[in-house]
């Protein structure tokens, strides 16, 4: 029996609709939910800034870091935000190849998350250097202070190239694909300044059958330069660790283990950045459907139990290699003195999540945001747990020691997401959420067509 697919778009709208509710949230001012949510999110971030100045004037011995713990939050929030970052490429360059028609309304938000999460995540290495006036030393370029280059053996330099490259082709197929909804601002503006400002943008698109042509191919390209990023950058993320000789780190399923918890944290984030634009801006409910958020919380659900697979094997190949520190370093992740830490993180990562194996829960905006905030935390403290618990006890009881965590710590971690939020908020008012070029294709999609166009 053939069934007919859910409509994508709601509404029974036409084409004008379409353009006029994504056009909307730029051409009009904002509604009293954005301003409290961008008045939080601004409040936030001075507090980071703050925190940051006074890390930066004081020295780092305000943050937790210690020896043997060198490796503090501030890398272990790094790694969390480019994890955050995946799953905008994901959903809009993989999805785009295998022609998945339910991510033409999400992807531009995603692509968007990621942007605003790799440039969040840049901050944290800086910070931890100590010196971040000093950081351009980590860029390898020629230099005439004598023999020094930096080491291309390291990880931390891969790091680098890695990140750099991923931000850059991000922001060159997120803004790609804006081009075409630039213009349809620009011809709709009627003051001078907003019509100069998206001309520049919309780079004199016109929508001739050779601009589309253009368009077509070099988004088709850029998708494809970003599929292979997905992989590559979180398994060279995952490097930092793999090539050491730490017990607990030194494993090879360290690359999959990973990419899955990054995807797995980076639907997490989308689904409650897309709840906020749904409270936001209401007119979006009709493109952000409860079957795009359904479909998002099964990958949810699937790369959780990835995760949970990835914790069970590390046990089973420490008690399997028969090495007495690598057994150690896992029992003590699960009944050490950070044994909350390593349980927090099963809890939100592998048990909760399971609640999606249940449809109602699949299609309920309030669970669905409670799990994904869980999911968040989970995964931040999954990045802890492989950082602090491997550190903190190694090879030998003499050079053992604790973690001490800061208010200054905490301080950065929360002044983050305000940097973050702020960005995103900002995004939301200035440029199109939801990409028009893409969406009107599919408007009939589901539906049988008929009525008018407009």
């Amino acid at each position: 029996m053939i069934m007919d697919r859910k409509p994508l778009v709601l509404g029974n709208k036409t084409y004008k609709d379409i353009s006029d509710d994504i056009c909307g949230p730029v051409e009009q001012p904002p509604g009293k939910e954005w301003f409290l949510m961008f008045f939080s999110a601004k409040a936030l971030l001075l507090f980071y800034l703050i925190s940051i100045g006074t890390v930066i004037a004081t020295g780092m011995g305000l943050m937790g870091t210690t020896n043997p713990v060198n490796w503090g939050t501030d890398i272990v929030t790094f790694v969390f935000w480019i994890g955050i970052g995946h799953a905008g490429t994901l959903i809009s360059a993989v999805l785009f190849l295998f022609r998945q028609k339910w991510r033409t309304s999400v992807a531009r938000s995603a692509e968007a998350m990621t942007v605003f999460a790799v440039m969040t995540a840049g901050i944290f290495p800086l910070i931890h250097t100590g010196r971040p006036w000093l950081d351009f030393w980590l860029l390898p370029y020629p230099n005439q202070r004598g023999p020094l280059w930096v080491n291309f053996r390291s990880p931390l330099l891969w790091d680098v190239f890695a990140v750099s490259t991923y931000a850059t082709v991000s922001i060159v197929f997120w803004y790609v694909g804006l081009v075409p909804d630039f213009a349809t601002i620009r011809d709709r503006a009627t003051g001078k300044i907003r019509k100069t400002i998206y001309g520049i943008l919309s780079l004199g698109w016109r929508g001739h059958t050779r601009h589309w042509s253009h368009y077509e191919m070099v988004y088709m390209i850029l998708a494809a330069l970003a599929t292979p990023l997905v992989l590559s950058v979180h398994t060279i993320v995952s490097f930092d660790f793999a090539v050491s000789n730490l017990p607990g780190w030194h494993t090879t399923i360290f690359p999959p283990y990973f990419v899955a918890g990054a995807i797995f944290s980076g639907f997490g984030m989308v689904i409650t950045l897309l709840t906020l634009v749904r409270i936001g801006f209401p007119v979006f409910k009709d493109y952000i459907t409860i079957d795009h958020m359904e479909v998002m919380n099964k990958i949810i659900m699937t790369t959780g139990m990835l995760v949970g697979y990835a914790y069970a094997s590390e046990f089973f190949i420490a008690w399997y290699s028969g090495v007495p520190y690598e057994q150690y370093a896992f029992i003590n992740r699960a009944t050490g003195p950070y044994w909350w830490s390593y349980w927090i993180m099963v809890s939100c990562n592998v048990i909760i999540p399971q609640v999606f194996w249940f449809k109602a829960a699949r299609r309920s905006i309030p669970i669905m945001f409670v799990v994904s905030i869980f999911v968040n935390i989970g995964m931040w403290f999954e990045r802890f747990v492989i950082t602090v618990t491997s550190l903190h006890r190694d090879f030998l009881p003499s050079s053992w020691g604790m973690y001490e965590w800061s208010i200054f710590d905490a301080a950065i971690l929360f002044g983050s997401f305000g940097m973050f939020f702020t960005l995103f908020l900002l995004y939301l008012k200035g440029f199109p959420a939801i990409s028009i070029a893409e969406v009107k294709p599919v408007l009939y999609v589901g539906k049988k067509k008929g009525g008018h166009h407009g």
